[in-house]
């Protein structure tokens, strides 16, 4: 059983809707993560009925989340849980509070015209993703499960199988849900909302600023980490930014290949607002809609809370250029640090473009000590060749180890995603179980599974991906 002990209902009134999920007609269990129940030390006694909103587990509180947030730039005053139910929150063997969330578990007041449901592919999509940002040690919710629901949903492709996806997180608390209650004047619950939120992911500052910073440090590090492996979020609106610094709301995410800083794969981001090169710059935008709702926490005069919040604001650029240096040193397997390394790291970007970021970064452990192979990777060698001595000037001890401990062999490839997800949509899950087997060990060898290192083959490179509503 989970031994629910719901805080965010209890402590936060006015935050949620009580309602409880739909119930599926004939819950089939497609995926379960059972390395993370034991790891959360749960023990799940019906996977179908619980995960599906069939059976509703004994001390749990379904609720719908209200939230905000700004969408592509445009600001929204009530969004909220629209096909999203949280079951409770359950404490885990080390102590930590955890959030348990069922997603295409109906409709609520939130809707907002949608249907509150899920397809298997979506839902699919998620558990990968999220699975594989777990094993490159990104920090992300986390997929339990994946419940076909015996339900045929309508989609603009036609009808497909229906889905729910449970999920757990640190939280649910989002940017989103701050403006939430800073739209409304609300004063009173914006400051329960930030006394809760610190109380339960950092409970070692005190204040708003010091919470803005932390979240500042926690996002930095996040996007930082984003960037090192080539993720595109693709929808990084305000009430999908949680402030516990996880990577939330796998929609129109996917990977990289060849490194174009445009990169983008959303099909409704028309502007590119969210494309690879901007995540950092978008962050920031996002932080600053945080900041905007903790004004009347930061100082008592309007102006100096406004001033405060400036000069924070000012310093986000720094703190993510240092995140995002401490990666790049990592994976260029950097001694410490020096003060040249921004430009190193700068140049190298530059040298790669139009290159498979993933094989770029992986194959300089063999650049180590032969380049040749190395240099084949790229059709016009000139800048790379140029920039190797300068790189091996600064490389710590066994070098070429680290650099295969740092740079992931396994990526979620486009390419592989959908073949693993089409097939999987129409009942055989062996191309999806073999992908998630070798996303969950990203750091392993490439011998052997060069069908799972190497790039699309040409032709899939206009990739387009979906939200799934």
């Amino acid at each position: 059983m989970i031994q629910f002990d719901n805080s965010y209902a209890r402590d936060l009134p006015g935050s949620y809707l009580r309602l409880a999920p739909d119930l599926a007609p004939a819950p089939k269990v497609l995926a379960l993560n059972t390395r993370l129940a034991a790891d959360l030390g749960l023990q799940i006694e019906d996977a179908a009925g619980w995960f599906s909103g069939a059976v509703v587990p004994e001390g749990a509180e379904p609720i719908a989340l209200a939230y905000a947030g700004h969408q592509f730039g445009g600001f929204s005053p009530q969004l909220g849980d629209g096909r999203a139910h949280l079951l409770g929150e359950f404490l885990g063997p080390d102590g930590r509070r955890w959030d348990v969330q069922l997603k295409g578990s109906g409709r609520t007041p939130f809707s907002r015209g949608g249907d509150g449901k899920a397809a298997v592919g979506p839902m699919l999509r998620e558990y990968l993703i999220s699975e594989a940002m777990a094993a490159l040690r990104i920090p992300t919710t986390r997929s339990l499960a994946v419940v076909a629901t015996g339900e045929t949903i309508l989609r603009d492709q036609g009808p497909v199988p229906g889905a729910v996806l449970a999920r757990v997180a640190a939280s649910h608390i989002r940017v989103g849900t701050f403006q939430f209650f800073a739209a409304r004047g609300e004063v009173d619950k914006l400051r329960a909302l930030l006394d809760y939120s610190i109380a339960r992911h950092y409970p070692q500052v005190q204040g708003a600023m010091e919470f803005f910073t932390a979240v500042v440090q926690a996002q930095a590090r996040l996007v930082a980490q984003w960037m090192g492996v080539g993720f595109v979020h693709g929808v990084m609106n305000t009430d999908n930014m949680a402030i516990s610094g996880e990577t939330i709301d796998y929609g129109p995410c996917a990977f990289m290949e060849a490194y174009a800083p445009g990169t983008v794969f959303s099909s409704i981001d028309r502007q590119g607002r969210y494309a690879y090169g901007n995540q950092p710059a978008i962050m920031g935008w996002n932080l600053a809609r945080l900041a905007e709702s903790l004004l009347p926490f930061l100082d008592p005069d309007p102006e100096k809370a406004v001033d405060l919040a400036n000069a924070a604001l000012d310093r986000i650029a720094g703190v993510y250029r240092a995140a995002f240096l401490a990666v790049m040193r990592d994976k260029l397997a950097l001694e410490g640090e020096a003060a040249g390394d921004g430009a190193l790291v700068d140049d190298f970007l530059q040298a790669i473009v139009g290159v498979d970021w993933t094989l770029a970064h992986r194959r300089l452990a063999g650049a180590v000590g032969d380049e040749a192979g190395y240099l084949s990777l790229f059709e016009a060698p000139e800048a790379i060749k140029a920039w190797l001595p300068r790189w091996r000037t600064r490389l710590r001890a066994e070098a070429a180890e680290a650099l295969l401990a740092a740079n992931p062999a396994v990526i979620p490839r486009n390419h592989l995603v959908e073949a693993a997800l089409e097939t999987a949509s129409g009942g055989d899950m062996a191309a999806f179980d073999g992908l998630l087997a070798a996303l969950r060990d990203p750091f392993g060898p490439e011998l052997g599974r060069e069908g799972f290192v190497l790039p699309a083959p040409k032709g899939f490179e206009s990739y387009v991906t979906y939200c799934g509503t």
